[in-house]
């Protein structure tokens, strides 16, 4: 019998008065945040009469309810609720556009939402759309629509009422792929996966109880209450990390005196260059977490450079909704060791694989894959697809069985995900990240990777990142296409032709670039909402063929 949440019980009574979570509530009279929080026996009582009031409700084991609520202490106390009530918790990522989130949910076919009251508005605008949602629960101010409120859910939590009992397997969440790469599809996970992230992510990482973490993303407070890690939820719309505020982000850090902190690459991006334009350092900060897409090697540096000389690093784990954590690198390996061969075209090291976790190269194939005895196992430094084993791997995409068959690699009792990615392991078996499958270029000359050959014109230092796609029928033209650091975008004809010269040199002094004969020059990447980091390379080669007038 196994319901994540047993941790924040746990935790409550190891610690009951440490601080679980912390919120900015405003700011006083002369100007400073004020915070409001919840212990780890609050937040664990609240939880708990949340849970009997939704059971008291109706709400029956493995019903999905869709939590729809700002990050805040309710969020964290109604999705520890929910879990306890033994129901499914349905996440998603409000960034990915209207069109794609009433999709999401009617795949889902909520059984009830537990949302702010314009989301409530909206099912109201739209309840052909859900109906069998019928346990619905408002955080905030009711209006027309029925259903209790967060207070009124609380006071009927008071009533001595059974949690149902969960096991390891039953479902716990849907959560949606970010859909950089497709659409995004609702991933099951299970009590047990969450139990495996948790320990995976502690002991690797070394994370204590009683230490203070500030998420950017808001799904990782979760692991934090369940490892005994207070949350201090920062002051930011975590749909826009490109757009945060850097002071807000710094002021939480050394107000709450924070050990840890998780953003993705176009977070810290904004933070270590206002770091470094100010002097900024981060005394308590031992631990910077980054992920979502490849973290660029002066983003690691300037964090680097903000945080203590001793025993602190930035740290870039390697994974997906699906399977994560797979692979971590330190700041330190990336500076000192692979940056070099990362700016050569090499690929991006993302480590080594954490311990229970097996990951192997394979040829790339399209299409299903009915057993391991089908794959054929690449050798060290040959690049192909990366497939992953690993006890917090999901086994299904909800409704979506043949998007799970394609994903899943039967073997015996386990299975391998595929992670969509392509790679090589090095002689001393780090794993190097090549970029999606989805995105390989089948140039006249062979297969063209994006992350080795964006790497050479990244060199540039005009270049703030850059983007390979193929244009026209296969065997199709390469096609590199330049953001320019903010300032440095060439606005004349005469600009343009130099710097195209300068990137095109680049390009023929590597092999691997050394066919691409086109530059283009894009004012802003069009990027992923969740991380803000993920180029939608799909976008771009629409774009690039309409530059050069090419038709299919």
């Amino acid at each position: 019998m196994l319901n994540i949440a047993d941790r924040l019980t746990r935790n409550a009574e190891l610690n009951p008065f440490q601080r679980a979570v912390v919120f900015p509530a405003g700011r006083d009279s002369a100007g400073r945040v004020m915070y409001s929080h919840l212990t780890f026996q609050q937040l664990d009582n609240e939880s708990n009469r949340l849970a009997r009031g939704l059971v008291a409700m109706g709400v029956e084991p493995a019903e999905r309810l869709v939590l729809a609520v700002r990050p805040s202490l309710e969020f964290i106390a109604l999705t520890f609720a929910i879990f306890k009530a033994g129901a499914t918790c349905v996440l998603i990522d409000p960034g990915m556009g209207r069109s794609n989130i009433f999709k999401c949910l009617q795949e889902v076919e909520p059984d009830g939402f537990v949302a702010i009251p314009l989301v409530h508005a909206i099912r109201c605008l739209n309840l052909w759309k859900f109906p069998r949602a019928r346990h619905n629960v408002t955080v905030g101010r009711r209006l027309f629509w029925g259903g209790p409120t967060y207070q009124q859910l609380l006071e009927s939590g008071h009533l001595n009422i059974a949690l149902p009992p969960r096991e390891a397997t039953d479902p716990a969440a849907i959560i949606f792929t970010s859909g950089s790469t497709g659409p995004p599809k609702g991933v099951l996970y299970e009590h047990g996966m969450f139990d495996a992230q948790v320990d995976l992510l502690r002991d690797f990482y070394d994370i204590q109880p009683g230490e203070i973490d500030l998420p950017g993303f808001p799904l990782f407070a979760l692991y934090n209450s369940a490892m005994g890690v207070t949350t201090v939820i920062p002051d930011m719309d975590p749909t826009r990390p490109a757009n945060v505020d850097p002071t807000k982000i710094i002021e939480a850090i050394n107000d709450q005196g924070v050990t840890q902190a998780f953003g993705s690459p176009a977070l810290w991006n904004r933070v270590g260059r206002y770091c470094e334009q100010h002097a900024v350092k981060f005394p308590t900060l031992k631990r910077a977490l980054s992920a979502g897409a490849p973290v660029p090697p002066h983003v690691i540096e300037r964090v680097r450079n903000a945080m203590p000389t001793h025993g602190a690093d930035i740290h870039t784990p390697y994974g997906a909704t699906e399977s994560l954590p797979v692979c971590s690198i330190s700041g330190r390996e990336v500076c000192e060791e692979t940056r070099e061969l990362s700016e050569q075209g090499r690929g991006t090291c993302v480590g080594r694989p954490f311990p229970r976790i097996d990951v192997r190269i394979i040829q790339i194939t399209d299409g299903p894959i009915a057993s391991i005895t089908n794959t054929s196992q690449l050798a060290t430094d040959e690049i192909g697809e990366i497939i992953v084993r690993s006890p917090a791997a999901t086994r299904h995409y909800f409704r979506r069985p043949e998007a799970t068959a394609a994903a899943k690699i039967p073997d015996g009792e386990t299975f391998w995900h595929r992670m969509g990615d392509v790679g090589y392991i090095d002689e001393s078996g780090r794993l190097w990240f090549c970029g999606r499958k989805s995105h390989i270029v089948p140039a006249a000359s062979g297969r063209m990777f994006t992350i080795p050959c964006e790497a050479v014109f990244n060199n540039h230092p005009q270049v703030f990142r850059s983007a390979l796609v193929g244009i026209g029928p296969s065997p199709q033209e390469p096609v590199i296409i330049v953001e320019p650091e903010s300032g440095q975008f060439p606005r004349t004809t005469s600009a343009k032709e130099q710097m195209t010269e300068e990137l095109l040199r680049l390009g023929q002094a590597n092999p691997q670039t050394a066919n691409i004969r086109r530059v283009l020059f894009h004012e802003s990447l069009p990027v992923d909402t969740r991380h803000n980091v993920k180029i939608f390379r799909e976008k771009l080669a629409p774009w690039a063929e309409q530059q050069l007038h090419i038709t299919r």
